[in-house]
């Protein structure tokens, strides 16, 4: 996607993506490039046009857990939430594939929900999505076996990016989960037999 007249909520109104477009930066990401730190002050509000992102919780012990991910059209609600109310980030959020982003500065988003009902309409549908993508994470966590929830995470990945060659490390794999990098490698290796997946070096491929 590389419009937002293409967005279900945003398409009633080519004034409001418009407006977006000229009020906002267009900026270009490399995958891996940090596109917002915790406890970072939130001036801006980044929607993905091209590309995607994933937000991530970081533990005071440095590990950290996948919370969802930002595909084309969609913003971050946590960054939203924040900016409105003059606190600093709770997340983490990394370009996951090469992405083109639009930050939108705090002020005409706040000024937006005064002036486009589409505009609120957009955020309540994001805010409905994390919600049941965040549920469905603490669901996982809580009744799920690590090895069904990375091979959920694998999956994802590959509809994310329309392939089923991962590129990605053990290492990075474990951190998203947040498990041990040991654990993930001898899973994979469990999945690599039963001829689920084939291993390559950085790389896993969906059989």
């Amino acid at each position: 996607m590389e419009n937002l007249n293409q967005v279900e909520a945003l398409k009633s109104s080519p004034e409001l993506v418009a407006k977006l477009y000229e009020h906002s930066t267009l900026k270009k990401y490399e995958a891996g490039s940090a596109i917002l730190n915790e406890q970072a002050h939130i001036r801006a509000i980044p929607i993905v046009v091209k590309g995607s992102m994933k937000v991530m919780r970081t533990e005071e012990d440095g590990r950290e857990i996948l919370l969802y991910y930002i595909k084309a059209g969609e913003s971050c609600i946590m960054s939203f939430l924040g900016g409105m109310h003059n606190e600093t980030s709770k997340v983490k959020a990394e370009v996951e594939e090469d992405a083109e982003i639009l930050f939108l500065p705090i002020d005409k988003a706040s000024l937006f929900i005064k002036e486009y009902p589409q505009w609120l309409d957009y955020i309540f549908r994001l805010y409905h999505k994390r919600f049941e993508e965040l549920l469905e994470m603490v669901n996982a966590i809580a009744f799920k076996k690590v090895d069904e929830r990375l091979l959920n995470l694998l999956h994802k990945k590959a509809a994310l990016t329309d392939s089923k060659i991962i590129a990605i490390t053990h290492e990075q794999l474990a951190n998203e989960l947040g498990t041990a990098r040991v654990v993930v490698s001898r899973l994979l290796k469990q999945l690599e037999d039963q001829g689920t997946v084939n291993l390559g070096r950085n790389k896993i491929i969906l059989v």
